[in-house]
């Protein structure tokens, strides 16, 4: 973890419900706990329906995507929790290794994925229902944020946290206990898409919400943050400690915490948005 507020930042509550759970909690459980007002309220309220709830794809389907999508961002982290979680949710209906196992349908969607993230002014949408596209959309948005903080954070796994942790993201599909999301302020919108919006750039915060949006892609971000935040949004694998080093003499972590946040949320909105009015939604 490349800020030390993400390991011993949290509330009470979280780090009484970290220490009870595991001596060594996974990297990508210690960020959702922190501050989950901003980001992880309604990215969660995202991600369970989009990757267990009733979908045209199953869920093995859905982790597959999910790995392909930690593919083009290269996040090891990513690619070898959701290949796990193929083989779990899958039963073994696709071979993670094997992009040909997939049916069809899956395969296609991959590609529309792939061209949605790397290259959304590109899209062309493929030969299935519109209501299947725009589950696969979304759980192309969840991972396009996710994988983005992961390699920024750099996030890794320690012995024995792939196993148990990927069996309890499948056993709690995604969900977590409600206390520990408690607190802040809540999205107005119905849609959690648009309460992450609304939260990552509208609501006040450690940073200003005009410097949020600058860090998603807008106008008027200072200079030292334009390479930053241009990597956290096209290539955040190239992401290393100097460069959180290099903002630490002008930032504190938290408004650290928050930039990367907003580019990263930037990024996967614009590729969400143009599937979306590809769709004509």
């Amino acid at each position: 973890m490349r800020l030390s507020i993400l390991d011993n930042g949290h509330r009470l509550r979280a780090r009484l419900f970290l220490s009870v759970t595991s001596k060594q909690p996974p990297d990508i459980v210690k960020m959702l706990l922190y501050r989950p007002g901003f980001l992880t309220r309604p990215l969660l309220d995202l991600t369970a329906p989009a990757m267990r709830g009733p979908s045209y794809w199953t869920a093995g389907e859905r982790e597959f995507l999910a790995m392909s999508t930690a593919l083009l961002h290269e996040c090891p982290f990513c690619v070898d929790s959701h290949a796990e979680l193929t083989r779990i949710a899958g039963h073994g209906e696709i071979d993670p290794d094997r992009a040909d196992s997939a049916r069809p349908e899956v395969r296609a969607v991959r590609a529309f994925l792939e061209t949605v993230t790397l290259n959304p002014d590109q899209i062309v949408l493929p030969d299935l229902p519109p209501p299947a596209i725009r589950e696969a959309l979304r759980v192309n948005l969840v991972w396009n944020v996710v994988n983005r903080l992961a390699n920024a954070f750099g996030f890794v796994l320690r012995d024995g946290q792939l196993e148990s942790g990927t069996r309890a993201l499948h056993r709690f599909g995604y969900r977590f206990p409600g206390f520990l999301l408690a607190g802040g302020p809540v999205g107005p919108h119905e849609d959690p898409v648009e309460n992450m919006r609304y939260s990552v750039f509208t609501v006040p915060a450690m940073t200003d919400p005009a410097l949020r949006r600058a860090a998603a892609g807008e106008d008027g971000l200072p200079a030292l943050l334009q390479p930053f935040a241009a990597k956290v949004r096209d290539a955040s694998y190239r992401l290393t400690d100097a460069d959180f080093a290099e903002l630490a003499t002008e930032y504190r972590e938290d408004e650290v915490y928050e930039i990367t946040v907003a580019a990263a949320v930037g990024a996967a909105l614009r590729s969400y948005d143009a599937g979306q009015r590809k769709l004509g939604a």
